[in-house]
């Protein structure tokens, strides 16, 4: 953090950022953020009555918790949502803000001077950990001190590894880091980061000869591999780190609350599920992964529970995006289950499937147990909803499009707390959507991400244009959730407002309110 944003933050926020327990109120909560990657909103039991995949931890966290029923990631592809959840603001407002970063890509999305999530919550006396997937960028060097931001083999293969990795995790705000720069199985650099550096760099080429095949292993790219990184067992590896960091600071320092992001490698392709969990559901290797998944969530739910943490912890757990596209394919044709349920659409694209999520909240004496939220909401919200957590005043220079979520947790929200939601296709700003009530529009024609025309799985789903003179499209979610009819000839006074609308949060910056 610049000194000078610094100085501006503390201004507005320091009176409110100091620990609760030093000014003799209760102490402040814990927060522990649990990230699936490409997960989709029926691949969770809670979500789907008709799932063919045991999720009992994911369930239990909605029967303790409130599940939300109209969350969204803000993008439809990895580093874009995770930009924006680390921010609060939408990643097509920045530089390369619809990219997916590879190997050795970089630099950062986030600005130096960019407030973030875990800055905000370190300011505010929380100790910060994050292990898993980075995804938003960081920057390698090369041996004469160049840096790097290329994707690909050759790019990895001119990494020094003596040097210093700039822009990751401790740069903007965690304490504590452990994890992979980019996907953990797919990309072109199979190693972890232990902080700013790779302590066991990379010594030779994949070798997948060993590795399983079937219709979901055809993701990972034949990188360099370190020899401690096993792509079968990684996200046991992260649920490790995560445990030792929960036990260590829980006895060690009782009275700091805590921010752990533990963000997973499940379940996006491949699908290699740890051993043990290999053949444990009848779904294949796609539905073990899932369950991998729910067990790691029910793994940090019982460390807090044995730490006696989890009565003071607000837990929450979501996704990236919507399911990726042979997932879709293969799980519906070979397992009767349907990833994206009940929605149209997948992983990039700007229909619902491509970014409706899994999101759910537990704060044990706060959030009403087995309860359900309709409300509109975005995963940018975060930032928002944990700054009135901790009762920090976010400066107007961030979270652009973070609304505070905190009354529909309380159960005390009169009304829609946000009127509009904004939503990014693959590409940045040239496939952009807003939501509004029941409306939502396309700005753009197709997908917004993903080529049905031409893709020999996705062909199968093309439906008709049924406007192909429109510019975009217009859905009424409430009388066609499966956004099957345009109908912006029928209603041109709501696409003019949502178009509108969309153009003046472009060209203000931000679609939240200024912080009062």
């Amino acid at each position: 953090m610049s000194s000078l944003r610094l100085l501006a933050f503390a201004l507005v926020g320091s009176a409110s950022a100091l620990p609760a327990a030093e000014a003799g109120k209760p102490r402040l909560p814990n927060i522990l953020f649990i990230f699936a990657d490409d997960l989709g909103y029926g691949d969770v039991g809670c979500y789907n009555p008709d799932s063919r995949i045991p999720t009992p931890n994911l369930d239990r966290l909605a029967t303790e918790g409130m599940r939300f029923t109209d969350a969204h990631s803000p993008a439809t592809v990895c580093t874009p949502s995770r930009y924006s959840l680390m921010t609060g603001q939408m990643a097509f407002r920045v530089p390369g803000g619809g990219r997916v970063f590879t190997g050795a890509g970089g630099p950062s999305l986030i600005a130096e001077d960019r407030l973030t999530l875990p800055e905000m919550l370190r300011e505010a006396g929380y100790a910060t950990a994050a292990f898993g997937k980075w995804h938003v960028g960081m920057t390698f060097y090369d041996t004469d001190g160049n840096p790097i931001h290329d994707g690909g083999l050759k790019a990895v293969k001119r990494i020094d590894y003596s040097r210093r990795i700039d822009g990751g995790p401790v740069d903007h705000g965690f304490d504590r880091f452990f994890g992979t720069a980019c996907c953990p199985t797919t990309d072109w650099l199979y190693a972890f980061i232990d902080g700013d550096r790779i302590p066991t760099p990379p010594t030779g080429l994949l070798d997948k000869t060993p590795l399983p095949k079937h219709p979901y292993a055809n993701d990972n790219r034949p990188g360099m591999v370190a020899p401690d990184f096993d792509v079968e067992e990684v996200d046991l590896v992260f649920l490790r780190k995560s445990q030792e960091f929960l036990k260590t600071h829980v006895e060690e320092s009782p009275d700091q609350p805590f921010f752990l992001y533990h963000a997973m490698q499940a379940v996006h392709l491949p699908s290699f599920p740890a051993n043990r969990f290999k053949g444990q559901t009848k779904s294949g290797p796609h539905g073990d992964f899932i369950f991998e998944l729910d067990y790691v969530v029910g793994e940090l739910l019982a460390s807090l529970d044995r730490l006696g943490a989890a009565e003071n912890t607000v837990v929450m757990f979501s996704s990236d995006n919507g399911p990726e596209v042979p997932t879709v394919y293969h799980m519906r044709r070979d397992h009767h289950h349907d990833g994206a349920r009940p929605w149209r659409g997948m992983k990039r694209d700007n229909w619902e499937g491509g970014h409706r999520v899994p999101l759910i909240v537990r704060w044990p004496g706060k959030v009403q147990p087995g309860s359900t939220c309709d409300q509109l909401t975005s995963l940018t919200d975060v930032m928002a909803t944990a700054a009135a957590i901790v009762s920090s005043k976010l400066p107007a220079s961030a979270a652009e499009d973070s609304y505070n979520m905190l009354p529909a947790l309380l159960g005390q929200a009169q009304g829609p707390i946000r009127q509009y939601v904004l939503q990014q296709g693959f590409g940045g700003d040239r496939y952009l959507a807003i939501r509004n009530g029941e409306w939502k529009y396309l700005d753009h024609k197709g997908s917004g991400g993903n080529p049905y025309e031409s893709h020999r799985l996705l062909k199968a789903y093309m439906l008709p244009d049924t406007e192909p003179d429109a510019p975009g499209q217009l859905y009424n979610l409430k009388t066609d959730p499966g956004e099957t009819t345009n109908v912006s000839f029928a209603h041109p006074e709501i696409v003019k407002k949502l178009k509108t609308k969309l153009d003046e949060f472009k060209q203000s910056g931000r679609s939240a309110p200024l912080p009062r």
